[in-house]
């Protein structure tokens, strides 16, 4: 009796320590289909790869990217796994000052710039100022930005910081940074930010041209180390105005940033946050705030 009664619930007890794969694997699949819809269509996170967003956006800034401002096309899905195209739903258009993510006409990577230009602007670049609708934007000298010195991972290969050289301080606790010229920018609609132009090169000068309907003109705030619409496709730019189409969502704040002295090891990540950015606000400052 005792053994027949061992016996049936060593049974019972193996029947319910069997796992239903299928229902597992249906429940991740379930799970992993939200995380795609949420990234597609709500927000996502975002990385800081490059300097080209400096003194605004540091390499190693997490961000999270709203989905719907602009509305949605192929360049929502996540991955980049819908074909191009030039569909729109429900769709917006960015305002002056806006941190967008677009992709440029080649390949499918997201950069990040600031929109300077809408649909029907005309647009220049003058020795490195924006002249809109026939009209410089003012650029207003400001205290220069301080970036780390011993950062060299902020220019992601485009040895920008090599070329800061000449504006390398110590400062007085023994803190060696760079003080490249800064200059508050401010577009027509009031929204102001600071940028990063230190030296003479192609990009300070373009023609006039007219952005067409249904585009949006993008620059980085680092204004000598940008791959942007002002850089042709064969120099890694996007090659002008770009089709809101290929505009995939808006900025919005930064929730945390390491520095360029984290590794894989999770105990280094500590001490390479950099405190003072989390929960920092892209909106761009407007004038009468």
């Amino acid at each position: 009796m005792s053994d027949a009664t061992t016996t049936s619930s060593s049974d019972k007890t193996g029947e319910k320590e069997k796992i239903n794969w299928l229902a597992e694997i249906r429940g991740l699949a379930l799970m992993l289909l939200a995380v795609l819809a949420f990234h597609t269509f709500v927000a996502k996170p975002f990385y800081i790869p490059s300097g080209s967003m400096m003194p605004n956006l540091l390499v190693g800034d997490r961000l999270v990217v709203s989905k719907w401002p602009y509305g949605w096309s192929w360049v929502s899905a996540s991955f980049h796994l819908l074909p191009r195209s030039d569909w729109r739903i429900a769709p917006g258009t960015p305002e002056y000052g806006d941190i967008v993510i677009a992709v440029p006409p080649t390949h499918a990577e997201d950069y990040i710039k600031r929109v300077v230009a809408l649909p029907g602007d005309r647009i220049a670049v003058v020795n490195g100022q924006i002249i809109l609708n026939g009209k410089p934007v003012p650029q207003k000298v400001e205290p220069a930005v301080r970036l780390p010195a011993d950062d060299d991972g902020q220019c992601d290969g485009r040895d920008c910081m090599a070329a800061f050289a000449q504006y390398r301080v110590q400062l007085e606790d023994g803190t060696t940074v760079y003080e490249p010229p800064t200059y508050r920018e401010t577009l027509p609609n009031g929204a102001s930010y600071l940028i990063i132009d230190h030296e003479n090169q192609y990009l300070d000068n373009m023609a006039e041209i007219t952005v067409p309907d249904g585009h949006v003109f993008l620059m980085g705030d680092n204004r000598d180390h940008s791959a942007d619409s002002r850089a042709p496709v064969e120099a890694s730019g996007l090659g002008g105005p770009v089709p809101l189409a290929n505009v995939g969502g808006r900025a919005e704040f930064i929730t945390f940033s390491l520095d360029g002295s984290a590794t894989y090891n999770p105990l280094t990540w500590l001490s390479a946050l950099r405190p003072d950015r989390a929960w920092t606000s892209l909106s761009p400052q407007k004038d009468d705030d």
